[in-house]
């Protein structure tokens, strides 16, 4: 397929190479551009402009000397705020973080600093990354740039709105159970959540370390597969870290011919807009056109993933959180009179409702006399989930499913309905279980105007699979083509 729409990263190196504007000019615009629509968007927590500029002044210098811009060098970027960064208040958006500031950088960071990406500032977050959009944040939640009535998903709501709302050219945000994807199903941006070990977590302040992922949140695929091949490298301070099988860029091509996409009607019985369920199926028919082979088969052991991860997350969460005392770093109470009292104090007063909430499951389903009922179960039954996947492909190349079975909802509704936000997760929380990656690509709208998500799945590292097949679509589906007028511009400012 011929190639017709460059990624936003590429058009902007090209503009900083034929010397269209400087590095210094591109970071202002956006920094402005933060400073006049984050008050409204919430996007960011914390911006670093200082920095962000003495980058742009040494990727400017470089390119005065005649250098080669490195990937993704000279680019305006944004990091999750659970994502550990040198000298940067690093806080999670939770009280019980305030104030604190690492001595170390996150790996992903470390190979991005180097290439002299560009640094913003830190993203709005659910606390802990535990929720589905971003109202969990003691900094209040982010808003959806289609609409700022609406949320802006997540936990990583932040990045998918700065993203969408062009306050950074990219985000790397984190997916425990679908914390990018549904994120950038709402904002109307590309979402990757890689296979588990392909990236780093080292450096990621954990909610659930066996699901725990870190990845891109950008403008196209193209940028998405960009930013995937500069993250996804071995590191020896990840044990469970192998990096990418090979560099997924070099293989968009759009071509899909002959690809089998799976359908699995599990994943559409829970669609509550008509709408989603139209657009995916318009998806479906433009895949077939494009030379695919739709394959439908039926996944029903999908319906205990819900439960099977929230009984592992919140076990997982109440280890991992088991280190917030008050004593070593953090928030510690004013007032106790032992330091049983102290601990306790620290951690009611320092954690929000959700976080308490996940964390009085995990150990509920931990306790004595439900290890076995609960946590033992879910463990088993993961096991089952990971098989039925590894069956399905062998019938299908990529699973094709909605990533999140509605439109963004209003701000507000989670504290109405707790169950039923839960359940956004129900498409996205099945590839965390298994490990396998997962990208978002937006495939429509709603009546409201509201972004629609597309969720192809593919099997263990086969993060080009899926992106070439999100590629294609992306290509050639018009309701995109809106997406790139922007890119095609550089910057929209």
């Amino acid at each position: 397929m011929e190639q017709k729409r460059p990624g936003l990263i590429r058009s902007l190196q090209r503009r900083l190479e034929q010397k269209e504007l400087s590095c210094r000019e591109l970071t202002e615009e956006y920094l402005k551009a933060i400073e006049r629509d984050n008050p409204a968007l919430n996007a960011y927590i914390l911006t670093t402009r200082l920095a962000a500029l003495e980058t742009a002044e040494r990727v400017d210098a470089r390119l005065a000397a005649g250098e080669k811009l490195l990937p993704l060098e000279g680019i305006p970027m944004t990091l999750k705020d659970n994502i550990s960064t040198d000298g940067i208040e690093t806080t999670c958006c939770s009280k019980i973080l305030k104030g604190y500031t690492p001595i170390y950088d996150a790996s992903v960071w470390g190979l991005l600093k180097k290439n002299n990406a560009v640094l913003l500032g830190k993203t709005n977050m659910d606390e802990f990354a535990m929720g589905s959009s971003s109202e969990n944040s003691c900094f209040g939640g982010s808003k959806n740039p289609h609409n700022t009535e609406r949320v802006a998903g997540g936990s990583s709501g932040g990045g998918a709105s700065a993203v969408a709302g062009n306050l950074a050219a990219y985000a790397l945000g984190s997916d425990t159970g679908g914390s990018i994807r549904q994120p950038a199903s709402f904002c109307g941006v590309v979402g990757l959540k890689p296979t588990y070990g392909a990236v780093s977590r080292y450096g990621l302040i954990a909610y659930a370390s066996s699901l725990d992922q870190i990845g891109p949140i950008a403008a196209t695929v193209e940028d998405a597969a960009a930013v995937f091949d500069a993250i996804s490298l071995p590191d020896p301070m990840d044990s469970t870290c192998r990096g990418k099988q090979s560099a997924v860029s070099g293989i968009l091509t759009g071509e899909i011919e002959g690809l089998r996409i799976g359908v699995a009607k599990e994943y559409f019985d829970g669609i509550k807009q008509p709408e989603v369920a139209a657009a995916l199926e318009k998806a479906v028919r433009t895949y077939e056109k494009l030379g695919a082979k739709i394959v439908s088969f039926e996944l029903p052991i999908l319906k205990y993933a819900l439960p099977v991860y929230y009984i592992l997350a919140c076990a997982e969460a109440t280890s991992n959180l088991g280190r917030y005392d008050g004593i070593r770093y953090g928030y510690r109470t004013e007032n106790y009179k032992n330091i049983n009292e102290m601990i306790c104090k620290t951690r009611s007063e320092g954690f929000g409702a959700e976080v308490k909430r996940r964390i009085m499951l995990g150990n509920y389903v931990l306790s004595s006399g439900y290890y076995d009922a609960y946590y033992k179960k879910a463990q088993n039954l993961r096991g089952t989930i990971v098989k039925a996947f590894q069956s399905a492909f062998e019938q299908c190349d990529v699973i094709l499913a909605p990533t999140v079975p509605m439109t963004a909802f209003p701000v507000g509704f989670t504290g109405q309905d707790q169950v039923e936000t839960y359940l956004t997760d129900i498409c996205t929380v099945p590839v965390n279980i298994a490990g396998l990656p997962g990208v978002s690509v937006p495939c429509g709208r709603d009546g409201k105007g509201l972004p629609i998500g597309m969720q192809l799945i593919g099997n263990s590292f086969r993060e080009g699979i899926i992106l070439n097949a999100a590629y294609a679509f992306e290509q050639r589906d018009e309701y995109l083509s809106e997406c790139f007028s922007k890119v095609e511009m550089g910057v929209k400012f």
